[in-house]
């Protein structure tokens, strides 16, 4: 499985971005994605989870302001980023995982990611 986020870019505070992570290769083996961020100097944060057949999960620090979506048609992941702060700066990484169990948040547990993409607000 390949990952390629694309979508980052510098924005102002308040304003929005929409990641999107493509998935390559034997995708059909995957049962959760998620996005993951971490800013110079701090460690991997978990932002948000989309597992099959469906449901997600947020950080709550983005919860209300970030909406994770999949399209499975097109094997792409979404991140949809409003109200954006200067504290969600960070590069953000799209990772997916083939097994069902184990914490969304725990980075250790997905088994491909992305190259990241990067996120600065002003």
């Amino acid at each position: 499985v390949q990952l390629v986020e694309s979508g980052g870019g510098s924005v102002q505070a308040g304003g929005s971005l929409e990641l999107s992570c493509a998935a390559s290769g034997y995708t059909s083996n995957i049962k959760r994605m998620g996005w993951f961020r971490q800013a110079p100097g701090k460690e991997r944060e978990a932002v948000a989870s989309i597992y099959t057949p469906g449901g997600a999960f947020y950080a709550d620090s983005v919860k209300a302001r970030f909406t994770i979506s999949r399209d499975n048609a097109k094997n792409t992941m979404f991140l949809q980023m409003n109200s954006l702060k200067p504290e969600d700066t960070a590069m953000y990484y799209c990772a997916a995982r083939t097994e069902i169990g184990g914490s969304w948040v725990d980075g250790a547990t997905y088994n491909y990611w992305g190259q990241g993409t990067q996120v600065t607000v002003s």
